[in-house]
């Protein structure tokens, strides 16, 4: 059965477009996009055809006192999504969450659902929110009224066919008379396949450790190169992530820099050992204090699924040593990870890459919601 709706988007905090991007290969079609980090929203660009005058660089408290403007590209849209960065969800906090400075995007972003009205919203999330769900979900109640059915889940990456183990809480609300709680339901009911870090990482090219200090634009066989001409294995993970195109080139798989210590550590370290193993006790910069850097040093193991990808590794790798090879992640092995495909690029500097990887939502888990979305629509 076709739906009878134009499946457009409007894109908030978008960073790279992991979100999007996964809602696009469901079926939608973004409209219009925030973000406020000019590389992020640069990646989002270069990756679409998106015109300039559909993406707003920039805080999206100001786009909310430029409705007017955008009148015609904001009616009639369908779905709008996005993750507002929130910090301030202890229960000990007494203060309402919307009145908390903190928590001002998340406020922002009620004010735009609030205006646009679209059929349907997705919120993405810390699982920290859920300390304070209640009042979340009267918040959206206040600002949408009681047209909208709403509900809410906390969604594990590795139980959707992504080899990651990443919870994040997802709210989703409509007001067509659907319920969310079949949208949530037809999600866990589908099938999934199960992958890990080896099947995600292990077909791309060794690289070895990196001693150009300084010198981020340093390229070569060694420590890889931000584009070049690739021949990728024929394998299901690639498949998946890449939806069966060929690709052919290797983009963003560049190793950065570590000293002599810390390569020494990625060296010893066994898969699944941390900074308290024995194998680096003689060499661990924080013996003394082992109780604060338990993970400032770890190994991903390779027939597991990975730990979170964060925007922490903007900083160093360190707690996402390569399994078989003394170094950390590079910014394509991660966004393999994130379920990216092997053609998106990320531009801007290279800890910037790191950066845009780990605030996105896995592109294949918004995939799924979208088709969730779709077949409690049809």
């Amino acid at each position: 059965m076709k739906n009878k709706y134009e499946l457009s988007c409007i894109d908030l905090f978008a960073g790279a477009g992991g979100l999007s991007l996964g809602l696009e290969q469901a079926g939608f079609s973004v409209k219009f996009a925030n973000e406020i980090n000019p590389n992020a929203a640069l990646t989002y660009m270069k990756n679409r055809s998106l015109p300039k005058e559909s993406i707003f660089i920039g805080d999206v408290a100001v786009l909310n006192t430029k409705f007017e403007e955008h009148e015609a590209q904001f009616k009639n849209t369908f779905l709008v999504c996005g993750g507002p960065p929130c910090q301030g969800f202890s229960t000990a906090n007494r203060q309402r969450l919307i009145d908390d400075p903190r928590n001002r995007l998340y406020l922002e972003y009620l004010k735009f659902l609030k205006h646009v009205k679209p059929h349907f919203f997705i919120m993405e999330n810390v699982r920290g929110m859920t300390h304070r769900l209640d009042e979340v979900i009267d918040n959206f109640y206040e600002y949408l009224g009681q047209d909208y059915n709403i509900s809410y889940g906390l969604l594990n990456a590795k139980d959707f066919s992504i080899p990651q183990n990443r919870e994040r809480l997802f709210i989703i609300g409509n007001n067509l008379g659907i319920s969310t709680r079949d949208v949530f339901f037809t999600l866990y009911s589908s099938v999934q396949q199960f992958f890990t870090l080896n099947d995600a990482i292990a077909d791309l090219p060794e690289l070895k450790p990196n001693s150009y200090k300084n010198n981020t634009k340093k390229e070569n066989e060694d420590i890889g190169y931000f584009d070049r001409p690739y021949v990728y294995k024929n394998t299901e993970y690639a498949n998946f992530i890449n939806d069966g195109r060929t690709i052919h080139n290797l983009y963003n798989h560049k190793n950065r820099y570590n000293n002599e210590r810390d390569i020494e550590i990625f060296r010893r370290l066994p898969q699944g050992g941390n900074s308290l193993d024995e194998s680096i006790k003689d060499i661990m910069p924080y013996a003394s204090r082992n109780h604060m850097f338990k993970d400032k040093y770890y190994k991903l193991k390779e027939t597991e699924v990975s730990k979170t990808i964060t925007s922490h590794m903007k900083n160093d790798c360190n707690m996402y040593i390569h399994p078989t090879q003394p170094r950390g992640l590079s910014p394509r092995e991660a966004a393999r990870i994130q379920t990216f495909p092997d053609d998106y690029v990320f531009y801007g500097p290279q800890n910037g890459w790191y950066l845009q990887v780990g605030n996105a939502v896995p592109v294949k888990l918004a995939e799924k919601i979208g088709r969730a979305i779709l077949s409690c629509l049809n």
